[in-house]
């Protein structure tokens, strides 16, 4: 577990490296299930990524309950009921990240501009609906929007996006940042022209096996 909370603390800190976060907006998440009691370590609430400790992540069982000298990140509800209903889950990770946020204050999903959408399971990148923040209203439009997908956005907030793994989740989130930002740009000249159903169908199949196989 000791290993598993430092690199919680390092992958958190590469988000600002990889300009996904500043500051202490965001959190990240990462399953475990240590001695048969399944939960997840948290980021916790309203701390620089940069002053972390090991003793600061916070421990979270899947009934809500925390442990830990911390306050877990305030949006604990959507990673804990991410993990409960998504078995691919193995590591959360969200942010305020400057293209994302800016599509995200439109209520925009993300259309099949390019076939790296089906990076993230689909032929598009939907927008959950607005909620506060930290609430459950937040968590049940956040499992709607990301429904058969790896990535959301958040209406008025940002991105997130689930992985296998600390590793993978902090790639996803540069990619879906990259994504964004390819998106905001082409709009700016004129509409972009979309891919069709077709050709996301046949995009989506070539993804099942990319990537370095076992």
């Amino acid at each position: 577990m000791a290993e598993l909370r430092q690199q919680l603390i390092e992958t958190a800190r590469r988000m600002a490296i990889a300009g996904l976060n500043r500051g202490t907006a965001g959190n990240l998440s990462v399953r475990h299930g240590e001695e048969g009691d399944p939960g997840f370590l948290i980021t916790p609430t309203g701390m620089a990524y940069d002053i972390l400790e090991a003793a600061d992540i916070v421990c979270m069982r899947l009934d809500g309950k925390a442990e830990g000298r911390r306050k877990p990140s305030s949006e604990w509800r959507f990673h804990r009921d991410l993990y409960a209903a998504r078995p691919d889950a193995g590591a959360i990770l969200h942010a305020h990240s400057p293209f994302a946020t800016s599509l995200a204050c439109l209520r925009r999903d993300i259309p099949p501009f390019h076939y790296m959408i089906a990076r993230f399971g689909g032929d598009s990148l939907r927008c959950a609906a607005y909620a506060t923040f930290g609430t459950q209203a937040l968590s049940d439009a956040v499992l709607l929007a990301i429904a058969n997908r790896r990535a959301c956005l958040l209406a008025n907030h940002g991105m997130l996006v689930l992985g296998d793994d600390l590793a993978q989740v902090l790639d996803l989130g540069s990619e879906l940042e990259a994504l964004c930002e390819q998106y905001w740009r082409a709009c700016q000249l004129a509409p972009p022209v979309l891919l069709d159903a077709r050709e996301m169908a046949a995009v989506l199949e070539k993804f099942a096996g990319y990537g370095q196989q076992a």
